[in-house]
């Protein structure tokens, strides 16, 4: 039987053919390996592309390996064929059909003199196919290996569905001019070139409504692109991007006999890349989801739901005690965590503080968040969203407790006792709240510690970008003061190149990467490169260069950055500031206050359209004018001291579940090296990483730390507390918090189980080391459940007996 067209084929195959009398192969040249394939026979009549192909599978059955095709139109040449003996496969074709380089291997060269139609290089799986002309639609199509070049331009969907597999080096897509529309739909890795020559005219190189859909790869793009997909970030080269280009495109001229453009090609100043947005980036929230409102809002059951669960299945005497139970108690103190402890990014264990501080350990209540954070009064007390709050149960009965006056309580406590010293180096690049989080773990576990900091100070964006307004320079300042004091060495001023980073993981026992993000994130909206970038305007705010700012001014962006971003330019003269957002402001209530309070406005949902020296027009033709408009949407990470392999398709850290570099163990990143996010995030993570490196440097397996479950608030007596007037309620010492934290999931050690029980049959136990806990006797327990129903913090659950 013959193989289809699409069947993959080798050298030598046990079939025969009356093709090979019919139409008889022709040798020529030199060499015995080439031949060529005509695609009509004596009678000048066009053969089949079954037939044609027949001639290249007869051909290769003798050992040939070079093929110059003269087709019409035919299907499929180039693939998918291979050789037993790994010997390549050169085709040089005029005149090709469809999907020529179609499921083309490694090891096989495809050159196509003039122009290709559509599916060229469709599902590419390592060949290497030159058109030296331009491409149909949906060339590439698929491709996950190999290399495609295009002396021309490409038609629609040209690039979509690209993938990569990280066994295999990822595929390589280069156009000398430009896409048809809708390119790389779906794109999920790869690398793509667009280079727009003769493309200065075109109002976008990449057609329209480009990279839909696209999760992964990289897009290089040199020219005019508009009518990009949501779904993407339009960025700046970055040196590892620059490399890249400076080593390809000799290789990409050479290969499409255009070697006298590369001095145009390789002025890297009109390039960008197109790399897609993480899932966090992409996914907004609107409104409280199902979840959210069954787990938080609707009482499973009915009136008395939450209260009791019973199946009424297994029926026994009104009162029983020991095994003629139905339920049995058990106290679970730190069984669940609380909601505060488990929605903070940096583990802090409030409820633990203020139990100490109820017991009157002030001094030990307040130093134990140095043990998890070594700035809680500057990130708990002042900048943070406080996610901790958020989860609060306390808000269910008044207002969530107050966080960050209780963070402020710790900004003049001493450090923790330094560990015994262990003798190993650990290196820090970058001094911003999450490089400094892991210093200060790091040197309280008893190890050497030096953090490489750029700038002329450590703090990063703490210090860099955050208005005094939302943060007090002397509590920056104090705490920054008490992690240099405890022995660190800090090398300000020193920014890492590759060199100086290959020195340090020489040097070093460990090292990790925690240099943060500050490249701004910039949309390609038509006029945007009028736009001013936030995070570099902060910067000179806070620097104290007085950056000059028009009377009107513009912020795209509302979050806490775009705020800090209005008072910066209410600080440098700006007389009015208007802030829009597509979506509801993730900013502060406060922040947004603050910005309203000065004159500014905030709205939303406002749809950019473009810029223009006028201002800023939005999609239903409104003019606002400006005479500055200011972009504060994000920023990337510059990795490119690092080498690029270490790096995912989106330019971050490529990590473990620990934050591990995946090809460099004992390399940890964190903060926003791996994923946007916030400070608190990036404090979390340095803590997590020493306690990673920690169990790396005693031979331990590095697993991932596991938050404790959060407790249901089912669990919990709310109504045992007294609510406050939230009108009149204003906390101003976090001492007195103590009245009115529920200690969610711990024992406040109230005794009222003991007090409440009908039966007596609770004792408090103390033990040796001061700790106590709480027993139920079996003989004396009765199973009513009173001791679950009257603890406050939900340590006494019950078990139901089968």
């Amino acid at each position: 039987m013959n193989p289809s067209p699409f069947t993959p084929h080798s050298s030598p195959h046990s079939y025969s053919s009356p093709l090979t009398a019919l139409l008889p192969l022709t040798p020529h040249g030199d060499k015995d390996m080439s031949v060529k394939i005509n695609g009509f026979d004596e009678n000048n009549q066009r053969v089949s592309t079954q037939q044609l192909l027949q001639q290249i599978y007869c051909a290769l059955d003798a050992g040939k390996t070079e093929f110059e095709v003269l087709s019409s139109g035919h299907h499929n040449i180039g693939g998918p064929l291979w050789t037993e003996d790994g010997t390549p496969l050169k085709f040089r074709v005029k005149n090709p059909g469809q999907r020529v380089g179609s499921f083309g291997l490694e090891g096989t060269e495809i050159i196509v003199e003039g122009s290709a139609p559509a599916d060229a290089g469709w599902l590419n799986a390592g060949a290497e196919l030159t058109i030296l002309g331009d491409g149909g639609d949906t060339t590439a199509h698929c491709a996950a290996a190999g290399k495609i070049y295009v002396a021309g331009r490409v038609g629609t969907r040209s690039g979509s569905l690209m993938k990569h597999d990280p066994a295999y080096d990822a595929p390589e897509f280069w156009v000398l001019k430009r896409t048809g529309s809708f390119c790389f739909e779906f794109m999920g890795g790869g690398i793509a070139v667009i280079c727009g020559i003769d493309c200065a005219d075109e109002t976008s190189i990449l057609g329209d409504r480009a990279c839909a859909g696209m999760v992964g790869g990289t897009i290089y793009v040199r020219g005019p692109v508009d009518g990009l997909s949501e779904d993407v970030w339009l960025l700046d080269l970055d040196d590892f991007d620059r490399d890249f280009l400076g080593k390809g495109i000799p290789s990409f001229l050479d290969k499409i006999e255009r070697k006298e453009l590369l001095t145009q090609l390789t002025d890297f100043s009109g390039w960008q890349k197109i790399v897609a947005k993480s899932y966090a980036e992409r996914r907004v929230h609107s409104r409280i989801s199902m979840r959210e409102f069954r787990t938080q809002k609707w009482v499973e059951g009915g009136i008395f739901g939450d209260i009791i669960k019973d199946d009424y299945l297994d029926v026994r005497g009104l009162v029983n005690t020991a095994d003629g139970r139905l339920k049995i108690p058990h106290w679970q103190d730190k069984r669940f965590g609380a909601p505060c402890q488990v929605a903070c990014p940096s583990n802090i264990p409030t409820q633990d503080r203020i139990n100490l501080l109820r017991q009157g350990k002030h001094e030990a209540a307040l130093q134990l968040v140095l043990k998890y954070s070594p700035f809680p009064a500057s990130v708990c007390g002042e900048v943070c969203p406080n996610p901790c709050m958020d989860a609060c149960s306390r808000q269910y009965v008044d207002k969530s407790v107050s966080m960050a006056s209780l963070g402020r309580l710790s900004r003049d406590i001493p450090a923790p006792a330094i560990a015994p010293e262990t003798g190993k180096k650990i290196a820090v690049i970058g001094g911003g709240p999450g490089g400094l989080s892991a210093a200060w773990q790091a040197r309280l576990a008893g190890h050497t510690v030096t953090v490489y900091e750029a700038d002329i100070e450590v703090g990063g964006k703490l210090r860099q970008v955050i208005p005094t307004d939302r943060l007090p320079e002397n509590s920056l300042q104090t705490e920054i003061k008490r992690i240099k004091d405890l022995g660190i060495q800090i090398n300000a001023n020193t920014p890492v190149d590759k060199n100086l980073f290959e020195q340090i993981r020489s040097e070093q026992d460990a090292v990790i990467i925690a240099s943060g993000a500050h490249n701004a994130v910039v949309i390609p909206f038509p006029g945007h490169e009028l736009m001013v970038k936030g995070l570099d305007f902060l910067k000179k705010v806070n620097a104290g260069k007085r950056p000059k700012i028009g009377k009107r001014v513009v912020v795209i962006g509302a979050g806490n950055a775009g705020m800090d971003v209005c008072l910066g330019a209410y600080a440098m003269g700006a007389e009015k500031v208007i802030c829009i957002d597509v979506q509801r402001p993730a900013a502060f209530q406060k922040e947004i206050d603050h910005v309203k309070a000065l004159g500014g406005e905030v709205r939303w949902p406002v749809f950019t359209e473009k810029i223009t020296p006028e201002g800023l027009v939005t999609k239903d033709g409104e003019l606002i004018d400006a005479d500055d408009v200011i972009i504060s949407i994000g920023e990337r990470p510059d990795l490119s001291y690092v080498p690029r392999e270490w790096l995912t398709d989106r330019g971050m850290m490529d990590v473990d579940a620990c934050g591990q570099v995946i090809k460099a163990p004992g390399i940890f990143a964190i903060g926003d090296t791996t994923n946007p996010g916030l400070l608190t995030h990036a404090i979390g993570q340095g803590q997590e990483a020493i306690g990673y490196i920690n169990d790396l440097f005693n031979g331990k397996e590095v697993l991932p730390q596991i938050k404790p479950e959060m407790i249901n608030q089912s669990c919990l007596s709310k109504e045992l507390f007294k609510p406050r007037n939230r009108g009149k309620l204003c906390v101003t010492d976090g001492k007195d918090e103590t009245l009115r934290c529920i200690s969610c999931g711990t024992c406040r050690d109230c005794g009222m189980c003991l007090e409440a029980c009908p039966e007596g049959a609770i004792q408090r136990i103390d033990k040796e080391d001061g700790s106590f806990e709480y027993l139920s006797d079996d003989h004396d327990c009765i199973g009513c459940s009173i001791c679950a129903g009257i603890c406050p913090c939900g340590v006494w659950a019950m078990e139901q007996i089968v």
